[in-house]
């Protein structure tokens, strides 16, 4: 079996480390982020097994991070590190979709059980649920598979860019309601420049021109906010 991947979100760097090197000397692969922002960009470049993730942090804290993470991403394990233990903080962590909470201070064993438990309960879920021909997504009279960034309909077979995937899957995930293009921009650009806005709309543009076969599937610009895919 390969080693669990972790992908650790901590900006205090001692404590970083301390967990790198622990987690590295028990046969973990870790790979480090220094704040919310620096973790969205490489939870898409490395596809971790497990999501440890420090609540309060600058730039981008851990509850926004995982709030964007989730709207496309429903399974990875997120377990919170916190030195907050309100119980308000804890029910607002769980219902942005985390699955473990440790507060600081912590020991390093109780967090290595714990990452181990979050890796086996995901590899359960993903062999009961494994797909027989991909992870295929119905989207009107169309056939989208985001892992393999191909839109299928009626014998037609088209392949999508890694942009217009990425695209296309959160406006999925939330069908029916708006997708903040700040968040796009972020997850998939890295900020939000003029530039990149308008480099986002010509994607958009394209992903409806490749949609335009199925009359009653429409993606709106919702002025300010961003795109919402109408099904």
């Amino acid at each position: 079996m390969s080693n669990i991947l972790v992908l650790l979100v901590e900006d205090e760097q001692t404590l970083a480390m301390i967990v790198k090197d622990t987690l590295d000397a028990q046969g973990f692969d870790i790979v480090v982020a220094k704040d919310g922002a620096d973790g969205l960009r490489k939870v898409h470049d490395v596809h971790p097994d497990v999501l440890v993730v420090d609540v309060m942090m600058p730039r981008m804290d851990g509850f926004e991070m995982v709030r964007r993470i989730r709207q496309t991403d429903k399974r990875t394990p997120v377990l919170f590190l916190t030195a907050r233990s309100a119980i308000n903080d804890v029910v607002e962590g769980f219902e942005l979709g985390a699955n473990d909470y440790l507060k600081k201070p912590f020991g390093m064993q109780e967090l290595i059980v714990r990452i181990k438990a979050l890796a086996g309960r995901m590899m359960v879920e993903t062999d009961a649920r494994q797909p027989q021909n991909g992870e295929w997504i119905e989207i009107g009279t169309y056939l989208f598979n985001p892992n393999t960034q191909r839109l299928q309909m009626a014998g037609l077979n088209e392949a999508l860019s890694y942009r217009e995937s990425e695209i296309l899957r959160r406006l999925c995930g939330n069908r029916n309601q708006v997708v903040c293009t700040q968040d796009i921009l972020l997850d998939l650009w890295g900020d939000d420049s003029f530039f990149n806005t308008r480099s986002l709309q010509v994607f958009i543009t394209k992903l409806r021109h490749k949609l335009g076969k199925d009359e009653n599937l429409r993606i709106v610009n919702v002025r300010g906010i961003g795109y919402k895919l109408i099904v």
